[in-house]
């Protein structure tokens, strides 16, 4: 740490304090008062210097002392990130809590990760081996995956001596013919995106198992998603179902101003939850980043760098990353209130002109790269949106989509109607489906991508056709187009409906979704020879085949029972005449 340097507070408004007497760097930690509070530099106007505070400055009056540590906010990393809840300058909650109970003090804190627990160190390289930073020099079983041990980005040399054994985050584990040594635990500073040496194209779906964004609005690995929607559409269950069932091997969950009750719901329920890869709990791949809305707000705006710093950690050991922010309009929030207090010029909605910029830098730190270690790693940002009274037309989420490439739109219209995952499948989009094509034609099904346009242009005309039925009924309508409204109402009912908390329907896979949309077509292709031959519509909607297509998600043998209900659909339309 660099020498410490004295001042004074001049001016107290909220979280933003001006000092005097230091000589900060922009965004330099200082501790503030007598309680030291941690705060950082944001501003510098000739001898003043302008602070954030992240706690609560009450109390806190002109003329108490300010240090400056002379260093910017940082993150520890190292074996320890997964299984734990820290604030949103990686304090950890839990630590805290035993020391202070439910209400923490202020100026209270405690290292990011745990300097008593021993690890049980592997090294996969030896003595006289010519490393550089970014490279792996070992393993630590950590939670439900192997944590690769990272050197430093400033490391280079030969290694002089490395040894297996149990070490705390604090021990050398080797040493560089320099002098310099080989430590479990690395600081990195937050606002600084960690280095990579190159970018790959987002061509791999991130598979989630949802079929209503597998199918319809796919996500690649390294890409970037928003979930903008009213209050209870479901925009933490879905993260929540992201988190459990996508093919990601760490998430990074970010309960970025959220209410305290529904952050206490993801505190309780994602350790009971098991982690369907490996049997074990969940949080073993999962690090929480909690910054409820009644804690400090300048926190808050920290507490997204320090989740994305973590996930970036990850990704250099080549794993692949979920990052979920709930709410990027919660961050945006703070960051108008800091740019109030600070007198800056106002944008859109009092927003601070640099909102749009801001968002940007966030989700460019996602990406699918190629590590400094030669590895492949991704992170995958899922960022909610919680737009004032469901508003899309607001600054967050105008600026949060010219940014993403797919949209999830929540609506609150199919909430009341009880249809859930609530995404409404007009107004969302996926900007990754072309990218996406080939992944899916050789390791789903060739026509994967005939599948989903015959979905997506069913639904659309069923939207074109309900403007008429409004004005005349669906009475007036012909056979052909009556035909349309059932095969969309199949579509919305049985596909894209999904129930989150049954044992079988709250996961499907890629080749079963295939399978139940192609049955889905085959319905409607049998139905459409059956109209021309003036078969009538109700006979056809009254089959039992068709009953039958809508139970078969909730059956753990599909791939028999599909096979069972195009037998019979096969034998009941032919008894039409078909």
């Amino acid at each position: 740490m660099a020498d410490q340097k004295k001042g004074q507070i001049s001016r107290v408004a909220g979280p933003v304090v001006t000092a005097v007497g230091i000589s900060p760097r922009m965004y330099d930690v200082v501790l503030v008062g007598d309680l030291k509070l941690m705060g950082e530099v944001i501003k510098l106007v000739g001898d003043k210097t302008v602070i954030q505070v992240y706690e609560d400055t009450s109390g806190i009056r002109p003329g108490e002392e300010v240090t400056n540590t002379g260093a910017p906010l940082q993150v520890e990393l190292g074996p320890g990130l997964l299984s734990s809840v820290y604030d949103g300058v990686q304090r950890p909650l839990p630590v805290l809590r035993d020391k202070q109970g439910d209400f923490v003090s202020r100026g209270v804190t405690a290292p990011g990760l745990d300097r008593g627990k021993k690890w049980k160190f592997k090294p996969s390289v030896k003595k006289g081996d010519e490393l550089r930073g970014g490279m792996i020099v070992g393993e630590v079983p950590e939670g439900n995956i192997v944590h690769k041990v990272l050197l430093p980005k400033d490391a280079k040399g030969k290694v002089r001596s490395i040894s297996e054994g149990e070490y705390t985050v604090d021990d050398p584990v080797g040493e560089f013919e320099s002098g310099q040594k080989i430590m479990l635990m690395q600081r990195w500073p937050v606002r600084h995106s960690r280095p990579y040496v190159e970018k790959l194209l987002p061509d791999i779906p991130l598979v989630t198992g949802q079929r209503v964004l597998d199918m319809l609005f796919p996500l690649a690995k390294g890409g970037t998603a928003a979930i903008p929607g009213g209050f209870g559409t479901g925009k933490t269950v879905t993260s929540q179902q992201l988190s459990k069932w996508s093919d990601a091997q760490i998430v990074v969950y970010v309960g970025c101003g959220e209410r305290g009750n529904e952050m206490t719901e993801v505190l309780t329920t994602f350790p009971e939850l098991e982690d369907p890869k490996t049997g074990k709990p969940l949080m073993g791949r999962t690090v929480l980043v909690a910054n409820t809305s009644n804690m400090p707000v300048a926190a808050r705006e920290a507490s997204v760098y320090t989740g994305i710093t973590i996930a970036e950690y990850y990704r250099d050991m080549g794993f692949d990353v979920s990052l979920m922010a709930d709410s990027t309009s919660r961050w945006a929030e703070a960051m108008r209130e800091i740019s109030s207090r600070l007198e800056e010029m106002p944008g859109e909605e009092g927003y601070p002109a640099y909102l749009a910029s801001r968002l940007s830098e966030f989700y460019e730190r996602c990406g699918r790269v190629k590590t400094l270690g030669g590895h492949i790693g991704s992170i995958s940002v899922i960022g909610a949106v919680s737009p004032s009274g469901g508003d899309f037309s607001e600054p967050v989420t105008q600026n949060t989509l010219r940014i993403v490439k797919v949209f999830w739109a929540l609506d609150s219209k199919l909430r009341e109607r009880r249809h859930f995952p609530a995404i409404n499948w007009l107004t969302s989009y996926s900007l990754y489906s072309p990218m996406l094509e080939e992944w899916y034609k050789k390791n789903v099904a060739e026509d994967w991508n005939k599948i989903r346009l015959w979905a997506m242009e069913t639904l659309q005309k069923e939207s074109e056709l309900q403007e008429i039925v409004q004005l005349v009924g669906s009475d007036a309508l012909p056979e052909e187009q009556r035909l349309i409204l059932e095969v969309a109402k199949m579509i919305r009912e049985f596909f894209l409906q999904q129930s989150a908390y049954h044992p079988v329907d709250t996961y499907s896979p890629l080749k079963r979704q295939y399978e139940y949309m192609t049955a889905i077509k085959k319905f409607s292709d049998l139905a459409k020879k059956a109209i021309s031959l003036e078969v009538p519509l109700e006979r056809i909607v009254s089959l039992q085949c068709r009953t039958d297509l809508g139970k078969l998600k909730f059956e753990e043998s599909i791939d028999s029972g599909i096979k069972t209900v195009a037998g019979s659909m096969d034998k009941q339309f032919a008894e039409l005449g078909v």
